[in-house]
């Protein structure tokens, strides 16, 4: 058991109390253990289950204005969540993302990192993306927790896990 102290005093008079014992049980938690250049690091939990509802969200996209998920119901819809379009993995994605939806009807991408909407209207602006829609998580905590994609330690803690979520126009994942 994790014992929590409340201390109080100068350095020389440090007086240790246990918090309240109730207050030390913990919940076990579950998350996804992935790894970053071959060192483990941790989610903030695991993906929705294959089958289920997908949680809705409202992110941001590159002009401003918000997006929820439940704006896109009866359509194919493929999350790539990542890091950041400054990792080239994640941007190398994104340009392949942006090549296979041209032309497809009734699907979306939707790419999803933590970087401000500037920097991906900066982006896609550089790299001709016009087939994939972009979003941010700057302004909504919830999408992180729902999704289990916040990295919760290392360096990349913070941001978002690299994964791809696919949803069917039922909102199915």
């Amino acid at each position: 058991m994790i014992q929590t102290y409340i201390f109080f005093g100068n350095n020389h008079n440090i007086q240790m109390f246990p918090l309240l014992k109730r207050l030390t049980k913990f919940e076990k938690k579950v998350m996804a253990e992935i790894t970053l250049k071959g060192n483990p690091v941790n989610t903030s939990g695991n993906l929705p289950e294959i089958g289920t509802d997908a949680p809705d969200f409202s992110l941001v996209k590159s002009d401003l204005a918000n997006l929820r998920l439940s704006d896109l119901k009866g359509k194919k819809i493929v999350l790539s969540i990542s890091p950041s379009f400054d990792t080239s993995i994640c941007a190398t994605s994104v340009r392949k993302f942006n090549q296979l939806a041209a032309g497809k009807a009734n699907v979306i991408v939707l790419a999803i990192t933590k970087d401000l909407p500037f920097a991906h209207n900066r982006f896609c602006t550089t790299e001709g993306i016009t087939n994939v829609v972009t979003l941010s998580g700057f302004r909504n905590r919830d999408f992180g927790k729902a999704y289990g994609v916040d990295i919760i330690d290392g360096s990349f803690e913070g941001l978002y896990a690299r994964c791809l979520v696919v949803i069917n126009e039922a909102g199915k994942v």
